[in-house]
C-alpha cells in the first residue's frame, strides 16, 4: 500500500480517479496550482484508489496525503 502526497503546497483544481479505481505506475491522478502553474501528481507505483483525502479547492501542504492506495 502507498499514498500520493503533494510535492509542493498549493491548491486542488482536479481530481482525476474516484475511490475503487485502478491507477497504473506513473498515472495522473490529482492536479495541483502551485506558483500559478498547473502541477500534475502521479502515482508513485501501480493499485486501487483506497480513499480520496482532497477536494477541488482545497489548500493542501507539501507531503501531504492526497490519494491512499492499496
Amino acid at each position: 500500500m502507498s499514498d500520493v502526497t503533494a510535492p509542493m503546497g498549493g491548491k486542488v483544481i482536479d481530481v482525476k480517479v474516484n475511490v475503487g479505481d485502478a491507477v497504473n505506475e506513473g498515472d495522473e491522478v490529482v492536479i495541483l496550482e502551485a506558483m500559478k502553474m498547473e502541477l500534475p501528481v502521479v502515482a508513485p507505483e501501480g493499485g486501487t484508489v483506497k480513499e480520496i483525502k482532497c477536494k477541488k479547492g482545497d489548500a493542501v501542504e507539501a507531503d501531504a496525503v492526497l490519494i491512499a492506495m492499496e
